[in-house]
């Protein structure tokens, strides 16, 4: 079983797709996809599916909801001729629960964990030429939001929120890495698109500082510390970290051409913490 979440859904058997076009089956299909091989209780599908006030027949309609994506699960075994095993192996009725069974299938969201996971170590013990190169490949297992064509209750919520958090993370330090290595004016139009996203992302607005910085642009490196500062006041009543404070104050007094640089990621981390 093939499943990508780190996207659009799309879950194959044998290279088919199992993912229903119904918006309810499909959200189920999520649910059980980003909880692969591990059990899913029905009271957590209802919950997805209803919230607080699931109807007298939520069961009934999961389980009719499972039956339908058996039967896909089902066309797709039998155009491969897979007669050993059946769709209820592959998609497993358990004790108040169910579990989809990925097999030796690729995983996506996993893959971007192992792979950005081998980056921060590389990080950690400084090979930023291999950090930048592995928290890239991780990065490039995203093809846009995750889930983003499939409706999300609280439960898919939570895993898209943790997903978007790793990826984040990963983002930061790969810009991290290639600022150690000089790719200053390589990352401008990329941050730029980035901090208009992020518009309130402090790591994200230290970095385009730095980089602006860096490539002679010390006005904008602090026009863009100015606009930070002004959406953390007006949407959330707070300055930036004393770090970004330091950082904007060493562009502001530095010679022409004098190198300055910017907070680490634990310095930047122990801001926000204290």
């Amino acid at each position: 079983m093939d499943i990508e979440v780190l996207g659009a859904l799309s879950v194959r058997k044998n290279g088919l797709s199992i993912a229903p076009t119904a918006p309810k089956p499909r959200q189920v299909l999520a649910l059980l996809a980003l909880h692969a091989d591990q059990a899913v209780p029905l009271a957590t599908l209802a919950e997805e599916l209803w919230g607080d006030a699931p109807p007298r027949s939520a069961r009934t309609t999961v389980q009719t909801y499972v039956m339908q994506l058996r039967e896909l699960i089902g066309e797709a075994l039998a155009r491969h001729d897979e007669e050993s095993r059946g769709a209820k192996d592959v998609l497993v009725t358990l004790p108040g629960g169910y579990r989809l069974q990925s097999g030796e299938g690729a995983v996506d969201f996993r893959e971007f964990e192992r792979r950005a996971t081998a980056g921060h170590r590389a990080m950690d013990a400084g090979d930023d030429t291999g950090a930048a190169r592995l928290l890239r490949d991780a990065l490039s297992l995203w093809t846009g939001p995750a889930l983003s064509d499939v409706p999300q209750g609280s439960g898919i919520r939570t895993e898209v929120e943790r997903l978007e958090e790793a990826r984040l993370a990963a983002l930061d330090r790969r810009i991290e890495a290639d600022l150690r290595l000089g790719r200053h004016r390589e990352l401008l139009s990329e941050l730029t698109v980035l901090v208009s996203r992020y518009p309130m992302h402090e790591s994200l607005h230290g970095q385009l500082m730095l980089a602006l910085h860096r490539s002679g642009r010390r006005s904008e490196a602090l026009g863009a510390y100015q606009r930070l500062r002004t959406n953390l006041v007006a949407q959330a009543g707070l300055e930036p970290s004393p770090a970004l404070g330091r950082l904007q104050l060493a562009i502001l007094t530095a010679r022409p051409g004098a190198a300055v640089d910017g907070p680490s990621v634990a310095e930047r981390f122990v801001a926000r913490a204290s």
